[in-house]
């Protein structure tokens, strides 16, 4: 057994009501969990000594990516920063990018987002599929995204693919037959893309057909809902018992009511809304309603190419109402909770050390000091 004392803690955030901070907190973390936390005074004898030198908090949980992807849309922002409109038609562009990569190319893609991640203090990622639209490239997809984290999201049912927009029918059963059936060998989660304002994506009906498929298949629920407009998704995630439902930028009373006291979360995107001129999701409203709010990157090449939980954390707190306590908290254990990782997000005796430290005195600098490279992982 290997253990290392953490030191220098100036302000040490646990997310855990049970467990007491004491002044000068220490930690030490035996073979990849935290064994002990108490004042450095009274530390037990451990191997090696780490001085953090700052502010320790539980790892930044990703809970909303697309990794798997080759290509650039960096013309198709361009366009918006101007007034162009997103719809998700652009997702074409990225899967004949994606089609045409190889594997080498993917898996070496993947990689360095991840590392980039990491790089910026997030430990726990979800990856999903939904730029390759057919079974070879859907199962490519979740194979590499596989090597990278056990959080894997299925999203056949990203947008409905150029080859099928004549025959949607014919689609969403290609994606809950042959499809799917081959793709729960790698995933967790399967996702839908549910957007009746969008021509690319799909409606409720068509959600609803795919999430029960994929539970059949065993996998669990995610739902992409509420983006462009109002809709079905964040309702259809409750009545479904789906773990998260993501974006979020349009609730009416009803979906809030919904949201309410299930067991859905609620995880906002906010670097969708700046890359796409969109409003950004009232997340005041939302926690003060009682729902759980997570926050996570969405990084993809088209409406926010950007690996930052930092950089999510201050356009929460400039945007969307929150403090910054609220929006640390979001990140790391909300978004744990939205993953339905009661490990994650959370620092006391006995979880696995996913352990974030920020090169300021407080947590508050994450949204005082936005874009400064403050965050990165401990261990």
């Amino acid at each position: 057994m290997s253990s290392t004392l953490i030191t220098g803690i100036t302000e040490l955030i646990t997310n855990d009501p049970d467990t007491e901070v004491p002044p000068d907190p220490a930690l030490i973390v035996t073979d990849g969990r935290v064994s002990w936390i108490g004042s450095a005074d009274r530390a037990p004898a451990a191997d090696t000594a780490l001085p953090a030198e700052g502010t320790v908090l539980p790892a930044f949980v990703d809970s909303h990516s697309h990794l798997v992807f080759d290509g650039d849309r960096s013309v198709e922002f361009t366009a918006r920063m101007i007034g162009a409109r997103y719809d998700g038609g652009g997702i074409a562009t990225t899967v004949e990018a994606t089609r045409a990569a190889t594997d080498e190319r993917l898996r070496a893609l993947v990689e360095a987002r991840v590392a980039e991640m990491r790089r910026q203090g997030t430990g726990v990622v979800e990856i999903k599929s939904g730029y390759g639209l057919n079974t070879p490239d859907e199962l490519r997809s979740l194979r590499i995204a596989a090597e990278f984290t056990s959080e894997v999201t299925f999203l056949g049912a990203h947008v409905v693919p150029v080859e099928y927009r004549s025959d949607r029918a014919g689609y969403v059963d290609f994606v809950i037959g042959e499809m799917l059936q081959r793709a729960a060998e790698y995933a967790r989660w399967i996702d839908v893309f549910c957007e009746p304002n969008s021509p690319h994506a799909f409606t409720g009906e068509e959600s609803r057909e795919i999430l029960l498929a994929g539970r059949a298949a065993g996998l669990e629920l995610r739902v992409h809902g509420n983006q462009l407009g109002h809709g079905p998704g964040a309702q259809l995630a409750v009545e479904l018992d789906a773990a998260s439902v993501d974006h979020c930028t349009y609730l009416s009373d009803a979906d809030i009511d919904a949201l309410v006291g299930s067991a859905t979360v609620a995880t906002v995107l906010p670097g969708v809304e700046f890359s796409t001129h969109s409003p950004y999701p009232d997340a005041r409203k939302l926690i003060d309603s009682g729902v759980t709010v997570a926050i996570a990157s969405d990084c993809n090449p088209g409406t926010c190419y950007s690996t930052s939980i930092p950089f999510m954390i201050s356009l929460a707190v400039r945007e969307m109402g929150m403090t910054p306590t609220e929006a640390v908290w979001a990140a790391t254990r909300g978004s744990a909770l939205s993953l339905r990782r009661d490990d994650l997000g959370v620092i006391k005796v006995g979880s696995p050390a996913e352990l974030t430290v920020l090169d300021a005195p407080n947590h508050l600098h994450l949204a005082y000091r936005p874009g400064v490279p403050l965050a990165r992982r401990l261990l």
